[in-house]
């Protein structure tokens, strides 16, 4: 008999004279049980102080020891989107892609003018370098309330993700759905596993959102973004105090802008859907500075990061920019994540960075 199968039997005499509980995983033909190795993070990653800055208030704040340990029900992490854990320069944000292309390229859709107009003014930018008019944020958000009026959530959803599908323009081996900073899906799922709830806060349209962070686990009702008014089939100019929805209709966008969530209306935002202020905030812009500055705000430890895109082998990035921003965001008391240094990888070792490509106007 083996010394393994001798040492079983052992355990099992004595579980019938002390009364325990044999582990049902355990055979009498096994060998000794393997422990499950340790779940490894930041594979993705080069040594750096933003890395070290996270796991060091992640291991604080975790620790029922700590002096600023904090509850997992107050573990609150948001997320900016676009150029935070998702990519934002092919050429342009995703959302503005899109507008353009449901305006002036989708044949199942006649835009009016101004949907058309805004755009141009986005295609003016990326093809020739046009700078978009003052205050374009919100030209666009007034001109994708149209553009997608009347669609129900269902086919809106569908219409982002078919549109996903495409090439990433500017990329080789990427789709647009596909276009995650993988670094950071580490530090969400990283996170997730030490009980925080992580939450996207994203400039971009709500619905916009909730498609392409499906596909990395991101619950719907942990989305926040830019908002239109909803309406039912049948619901047509009453309102909705007044009407009473009946189980045949169903739920359609409409063309009223209800919040362009940006800077400060993140902030009005979190605390309406959210109702806790976030201990962890991580941006790349200053339409995120108001949301990091309210994490920082909070009663409990706190620390805001922000992504600076610095890397132009990998990425269509800006460098000399990128560095005024991070000696701006290191003022500003963030931590900085630079992609540059910090990122083994940025959409993966398979997805190569080319030239844009634009069909004839």
């Amino acid at each position: 008999m083996t010394m393994s199968r001798k040492i079983f039997h052992w355990l099992m005499a004595a579980t019938v004279v002390c009364g325990l509980s044999v582990p049902p995983s355990y055979s009498q033909d096994a060998d000794w049980p393997v422990a499950e190795p340790a779940k490894e993070y930041f594979t993705l990653w080069n040594p750096c102080e933003a890395l070290t800055a996270l796991q060091d208030y992640v291991n604080e704040v975790t620790d029922p020891a700590s002096d600023n340990y904090i509850n997992v029900a107050d573990r609150i992490a948001t997320f900016d989107m676009d150029g935070t854990f998702v990519g934002e320069l092919y050429p342009s944000y995703f959302e503005y892609n899109m507008l353009e292309y449901r305006a002036l390229d989708d044949t199942t859709y006649q835009a009016p003018q101004d949907v058309i107009e805004a755009a141009q003014d986005i295609r003016d930018f990326v093809r020739h370098g046009k700078k978009l008019p003052d205050h374009f944020n919100m030209k666009h958000a007034y001109a994708a309330a149209k553009a997608y009026s009347g669609m129900t959530l269902e086919e809106f959803d569908n219409y982002v993700k078919a549109y996903a599908q495409q090439p990433a323009n500017g990329f080789s081996g990427m789709t647009y759905g596909q276009s995650f900073y993988k670094p950071m899906l580490e530090v969400i799922d990283y996170l997730k596993d030490n009980g925080f709830a992580c939450y996207v806060v994203s400039g971009s349209d709500r619905f916009i959102c909730r498609a392409l962070a499906e596909a990395i686990g991101i619950e719907p009702n942990r989305v926040i973004g830019m908002d239109v008014k909803l309406a039912t089939t049948n619901q047509g100019t009453e309102a909705g105090v007044d009407h009473t929805m009946g189980s045949e209709e169903d739920l359609v966008r409409t063309d009223e802008l209800i919040v362009k969530n940006l800077k400060t209306n993140k902030v009005l935002q979190i605390a309406q859907e959210i109702g806790k202020v976030p201990v962890l905030s991580f941006g790349n812009s200053s339409g995120d500075c108001a949301m990091h500055n309210y994490a920082l705000s909070s009663r409990h430890k706190a620390a805001a990061f922000m992504l600076i895109a610095d890397d132009e082998q990998r990425d269509h990035a800006n460098r000399e920019k990128a560095l005024e921003l991070e000696e701006k965001w290191r003022q500003a008391g963030y931590h900085v994540i630079s992609m540059r240094n910090d990122f083994k990888t940025i959409y993966g070792d398979s997805v190569k960075k080319t030239d844009f490509v634009f069909p004839a106007d």
